[in-house]
């Protein structure tokens, strides 16, 4: 049994290809902690948890929901909180 007739014995059918090719996308399932955002902070979509104080350093205690002193963002409002702790390194 040559190495051909293996490939061709292993070859996978178009069913089999038909399968794999169908990706599953993930269903957006947690909201932005900022009350006034409606995107969603999933982490496929680049979202973040990060912890209460920072996000205090820029937004109100009303503002946002909190789950276990994180809070989950989104990627809009995680560039808008590094925009504005910027200047503010604690390691500096």
């Amino acid at each position: 049994m040559g190495f051909k007739s293996r490939a061709r014995k292993f070859k996978k059918t178009k069913d089999d290809d038909d399968e794999k090719n169908s990706v599953i996308v993930p269903e957006n399932e947690v909201k932005c902690a900022i009350k006034n955002c409606k995107n969603f902070a999933d982490k496929h979509l680049g979202g973040r948890s990060i912890g209460r104080n920072k996000v205090l350093e820029v937004w109100n205690k009303s503002e946002f929901d909190e789950i276990k002193g994180r809070v989950k963002l989104c990627k809009k409002c995680y560039r808008i909180l590094k925009k504005e702790t910027k200047d503010s390194k604690e390691w500096v």
